[in-house]
């Protein structure tokens, strides 16, 4: 049987197993998890939005 994959933990970098066993996956512990829930929070992460991208003028959505 393969061993599972090893991933870089996002916060720090670290060495973390793709596993079930690894019950905070991708990240290597339960501290670097809620590092990264709180930097959400703080709206410290953004997903970048492109202008024109919103509502259409009327504001309703296309398709409606």
């Amino acid at each position: 049987m393969a061993s599972p994959p090893k991933v870089r933990c996002p916060q720090c970098g670290a060495e973390s197993l793709w596993s079930p066993e690894n019950k905070w996956r991708p990240f290597c512990s339960e501290r670097c998890k809620l590092i990264d829930l709180g930097c959400w929070a703080d709206e410290s992460y953004r997903v970048p939005v492109q202008e024109g991208q919103g509502l259409p003028e009327d504001g309703q959505p296309a398709g409606d």
